[in-house]
Parts: structure tokens; C-alpha cells; sequence
């Protein structure tokens, strides 16, 4: 008896252990979370709001000065907790005296979601708003959080707000403010492009009695090597390059360049990157430095500074040049100096007596790609007619490359560095010799000159002397033309009539066999998704006619679904039954049957459809 009494006072003991545990634990919890979420409002102004807990419950309550700051109270807690532990027991002092004055909106939209609150007339349908911005953000989660009052809409509201959701669509990351006659809009674009065009798209729509506040940022690139390239010849000068870590920098860089030689203004690449916060005055003092030399180059690779003078430049303005930017460089920069010493280009790759070893690269708008000259041995021809390959895909590549063992050391990767140059231009030739790489041609991208500058003074080094000669050409529209409606069921018709679809008997389940069939129509649909069509099913007339009338509608739908399951628009499309209403052929034999047996797309204006796209079979 005393053993088993000793057993269970053990166990009351750990039982009342482990409660008191579980209460210290819960408290802990408790005094842990209302601090969090009390210091979390306190330091955003919130003082008003008491802070109480319950277990694991928090509980806010407190008369809110508006519905908008209870709302971020309520977000400012869920940051600090977890949501789902948050109780919302706050009053809204001006939830009753909530007036025209007081409308607000606020849309915040990111991430493929869109979340809307504020004070709304009672006469807006919110349930509408939330369908709309659903159908305007290509299907956004859409958390509606409006709170309505019955109060007219003041003048400027109606404006305001509908602009608000135009705008929003057209802003993936965006926060949006509405008031009566006002629009605050803070926005992110992808570039600095499509910030211009955001904005003067904006201001273009903004209604006349409708304020409007832009604050749009474009992210800004992270460039590397950050690289600036100016030159000056006898066409004066121009940027190959141009980096700049802000707008005023870039703007001190681009005047310097005007006063050195410089047609117009050309605008230097904003990114993130820059060696040194003294890059702009870096940059300055070397473009001056070759409007002493009146021709020639520099070039900036991060903090490796290469300076290139004119051959024939006198020793003595040289060296006090030279002298005069490198003391005017900040320390971090490294400064190399030169005369110019251009070799002659045979422009065939060949090694003569009279010139330097070369290779020669030559791609052509017709897709070939020539490469001619001279490589140290067998793996590394293979090499660079591999990397040719893999940087020109698509291209003929011919090669008629010659070994050579005393080529310089680095020729390799003077190579590579070229070619990889090359594939950014769709016109052009390369030329590497020991000490000088030229390219030259036609971009597409205006930005290619820039980028090969960035390549070549990586992977060469800013001191070596290369020249760029990139003109940019706007490509020409070679888009696919938008096909006709009409076009669009005649392609479809085609399809249908070079290979039938098969259902199983009497079902509406589409045969395995006939599922490339609506691949190859699912294709002609990408063009077309504009285009209403109906999707017409026919039977022949064996069986019940309300049952052919099932059947056939069903079978529409059947390809309907099928053309969704391959991620196709069919917004408008209409699946309709017509049953044994319409035959084409005679019932009365079995290739009429079968003929009568189908599925047509039909273009359809006002409502009716007008033209046939094909038929169709399935067989009983």
C-alpha cells in the first residue's frame, strides 16, 4: 500500500509540474507577443490602442481616429504576430460621421496580388470592383477590404477613382492612393524606357479635374565591369561606353565629352556597380585628358584606367598629360598610358612577312559565319569552331582554320572575348591581332556597343587597345501578320479536313488517336483567341432526336475542354448542339451518316454564325 501510494503522489507531483510549466510557458507567450505588437504600433503613432492578450490571442481594441488607420493597425499587428492570432475589437470614432470628405481608396498590387481598402460610397457595387481588377490584372488574388458609407459621391470621386483602376492595370508593382479630384500613384517600371513611357501614357489619360502625382522608379542595373570608353578621331568624338552611378553624374560625364568633341548628347547607362563614389570625377578628368592629346582614347574597366594617345603625340605633352590625370585620379585608380601602334589588317587571316598574325571572323544577315586565320593547335580550332557553334545558333558556320605554334601568348583569349562580341551584332567582322582587336558592324540592340566594350575590357584588360565600330539599325518587324477571321477558320477547316477527330461510340470522350488533331488546332488558335467562333456539333439521325440534340452539345463542349486543357483562350468560342437538324449528306447511307457526323468551326457576326471551318467525325 505504501509503494502505491508513493507511485501516485509521484505522478500528482510531475502532473501538477508540467501544468505549472505549461502556465509559466503560456505567460511567457502571452507577455512575448503584446509586447511585439505594443511596441510594433506604439513606434508607428499608435498609442490609442490597447494591447491585451489571451492565451495566445491578441487582442486590440481602442477608437481608431478613421477605418484606414484601423487598417493598418491591423497590418502593423499581423507583422509583429501572426495574423491568425490577431482580434480586431477597435471602434472608428468617424465610422458614423464618415462623409463625402472622408471617400478613400488605397490599391497595393505586387506579386501577383492586389489588395483594396478604404471608404467607398454605398452606391459603388464592391463585388464589382473586386471582378474587375480580377479581369485587369490577368486573374491577381484580389482581397477587398472596402468599408462603404451613404453619403454622395463628391465632385471629382467618379474621375479619380475609375482613372485609379485603369492605371492599376497597367502598374505590376504599385501602391495607389484616391481621394476626391486626387490620384497619388507610387510605382515601380521595368526600365527606365517604360518608365517614360508609363508616364506619359498617365498624363495622357488623367482626366481633366483629377490631380495626379507620379512617383515612378525605374530599377537601376548592376553593371560590371562598370566601364566608360570615349574616343576622339577624325570624326570626333563618341562613346563605345558610358557608365554612370546617377543622372546628375552621367550628365557631368556627357558635358565633359561635348567639350572634348562630342555630336550631341548621347546618355550615359544609370546602374549600380560603380568602383568608387568619385567615379563621375574619375571619368571627367580622363575625357579631358584626351581632348588635350585632340584624338585617341580612354577607357575605364573599374578602377583599371587605360589611356591611348595619338603615335605621333610629342614625348613631352605626353608624359605632362599623363602626369596631370594620374595625380587627378583617385587613389583607387589605376592608371595605364600608351602610344598608339595600330597594325595593318590583311583581312584574310593569313601570316604575311610585312604584317602580324590574324583571325578573322565574318557574320553575314544571309546566316554564315566565316572564320579564317590562324590557331595554335588542333583542341583549340576544335574549340572555337565549338564556341562559334554554340554563340550562332541557327548560322552556317564555315571554318578554314590553320595551325600555327607561334602565335603570342593570350591569343586564345583574344578569340573568345571577339567572338563572343561578334554574336551581339547580326552584321559585322571581327579582327584580332596580337595587340589589337577591332570589331566593327550592324546591332539591333542599342546597347551592344556598350556591352562589347564591357566584354572586351574584362576579358583583356583595360590597357589593351581595341576599337569598336557598332552602328544600331531598328529591327524591321518580321512578326507573324495577325490573321484575318476569316483565315482563322479556314485554317481550322483545313485541319479538320485533312484528319477527322474520333469520339468513342456513342460518348463524347475524344479518341487518343484524334488529340493531335486539336494540337495543331490549339496552334491556330494563338492568333486567333479574338476571333468569335462557335464550335457547331452534328449527328446523322440514327437514334432519338433529343438524344442526338445531347450528344452533339456535349461533343462541342468535349472540344471545347480539350482546347482550355492546352492553356488556349476560348473566351470566344460558343459550343452549341445542333443534333440531326442540319445534315449535309443522305441518312439513308452510311457514308452520308458519317458525313453527316461532325463538328464545324463557324465564324460567327452579330450572334450568328456566318462561315464554315471544317468538319469533323466520330464514329458509332
Amino acid at each position: 500500500m505504501r509503494s502505491r501510494f508513493s507511485i501516485a503522489a509521484v505522478v500528482s507531483f510531475m502532473a501538477l509540474v508540467s501544468v505549472a510549466t505549461a502556465l509559466v510557458a503560456v505567460g511567457q507567450i502571452e507577455r512575448l507577443a503584446r509586447t511585439e505588437v505594443r511596441q510594433a504600433l506604439e513606434s508607428n503613432g499608435m498609442d490609442w490602442i490597447d494591447v491585451n492578450a489571451d492565451g495566445l490571442r491578441v487582442i486590440l481594441s481602442g477608437a481608431a481616429p478613421d477605418e484606414a488607420t484601423r487598417h493598418r493597425a491591423l497590418r502593423l499587428a499581423g507583422i509583429a504576430a501572426t495574423s491568425a492570432l490577431i482580434v480586431d475589437e477597435m471602434d472608428v470614432e468617424s465610422a458614423k460621421g464618415t462623409g463625402p470628405r472622408n471617400y478613400f481608396v488605397e490599391f497595393l498590387r505586387h506579386d501577383g496580388e492586389v489588395l483594396v481598402l478604404g471608404v467607398v460610397p454605398a452606391s459603388l457595387d464592391r463585388s464589382e470592383v473586386t471582378a474587375a481588377l480580377v479581369r485587369l490584372t490577368d486573374g491577381a488574388e484580389v482581397r477587398n477590404l472596402l468599408a462603404s458609407a451613404d453619403y454622395p459621391a463628391p465632385q471629382g470621386w467618379t474621375d479619380a477613382f475609375e482613372f485609379s483602376i485603369t492605371a492599376l492595370e497597367r502598374l505590376e508593382w504599385s501602391r495607389i492612393g484616391v481621394r476626391a479630384g486626387r490620384v497619388e500613384i507610387r510605382a515601380i517600371a521595368e526600365s527606365v524606357g517604360g518608365k517614360s513611357e508609363l508616364e506619359a501614357e498617365l498624363g495622357r489619360d488623367m482626366p481633366e479635374r483629377v490631380d495626379l502625382v507620379l512617383d515612378i522608379s525605374a530599377p537601376r542595373p548592376v553593371i560590371a565591369p562598370f566601364t566608360l570608353r570615349f574616343l576622339v578621331d577624325e570624326n570626333g568624338g563618341r562613346f563605345d561606353a558610358c557608365s554612370a552611378r546617377d543622372e546628375s553624374g552621367g550628365k557631368r560625364i556627357v558635358s565633359a565629352a561635348v567639350k572634348a568633341g562630342l555630336k550631341g548628347e548621347v546618355p550615359c547607362r544609370i546602374g549600380f556597380g560603380a568602383p568608387s563614389p568619385e567615379w563621375t570625377d574619375a571619368a571627367v578628368a580622363g575625357i579631358a585628358a584626351v581632348a588635350r592629346f585632340g584624338s585617341g582614347s580612354v577607357t575605364f574597366s573599374d578602377i583599371h584606367v587605360s589611356l591611348i594617345a595619338p603615335a605621333e603625340t610629342e614625348q613631352t605633352l605626353f608624359e605632362r598629360v599623363v602626369g596631370e590625370l594620374d595625380a587627378a585620379l583617385p587613389d583607387v585608380f589605376s592608371l595605364t598610358a600608351v602610344k598608339s601602334d595600330p597594325k595593318a589588317f590583311t583581312g584574310t587571316g593569313e601570316r604575311e612577312a610585312e604584317t602580324s598574325p590574324e583571325f578573322l571572323a565574318t557574320i553575314s544577315t544571309e546566316g554564315t559565319l566565316l572564320l579564317r586565320g590562324r590557331m595554335t593547335d588542333g583542341n583549340l580550332r576544335d574549340t572555337v569552331e565549338g564556341l562559334a557553334r554554340a554563340l550562332f545558333p541557327g548560322v552556317d558556320v564555315r571554318a578554314s582554320l590553320r595551325l600555327d605554334q607561334g602565335l603570342p601568348h593570350g591569343w586564345a583569349k583574344r578569340v573568345f572575348a571577339g567572338l563572343k562580341s561578334l554574336s551581339l551584332l547580326v552584321d559585322g567582322t571581327l579582327v584580332v591581332q596580337p595587340k589589337l582587336v577591332d570589331i566593327r558592324g550592324i546591332a539591333h540592340d542599342p546597347d551592344a556597343s556598350d556591352e562589347i566594350s564591357r566584354i572586351l575590357s574584362a576579358a583583356l584588360g583595360a590597357a589593351e587597345m581595341f576599337a569598336i565600330e557598332v552602328n544600331y539599325v531598328e529591327p524591321e518587324d518580321t512578326g507573324p501578320a495577325v490573321p484575318t477571321p476569316e483565315e482563322c477558320v479556314a485554317g481550322i477547316g483545313a485541319i479538320l479536313d485533312s484528319q477527322k477527330i474520333i469520339f468513342q461510340p456513342g460518348s463524347s470522350e475524344i479518341g487518343q488517336d484524334s488529340f493531335p488533331v486539336i494540337d495543331r488546332i490549339a496552334e491556330v488558335m494563338d492568333g486567333c483567341f479574338e476571333v468569335r467562333m462557335e464550335i457547331a456539333g452534328h449527328t446523322d439521325s440514327q437514334g432519338r432526336e433529343e438524344m442526338n440534340l445531347r450528344l452533339s452539345q456535349w461533343r462541342a463542349e468535349s472540344v471545347l475542354n480539350a482546347l482550355e486543357a492546352r492553356r488556349v483562350l476560348t473566351g470566344n468560342l460558343i459550343p452549341t448542339g445542333y443534333g440531326e437538324t442540319r445534315p449535309i449528306a443522305d441518312n439513308g447511307t452510311r457514308e452520308g451518316r458519317e458525313e453527316n457526323r461532325r463538328i464545324e468551326f463557324t465564324l460567327m457576326t452579330d450572334g450568328e454564325a456566318v462561315v464554315d471551318g471544317g468538319t469533323d467525325n466520330e464514329q458509332n
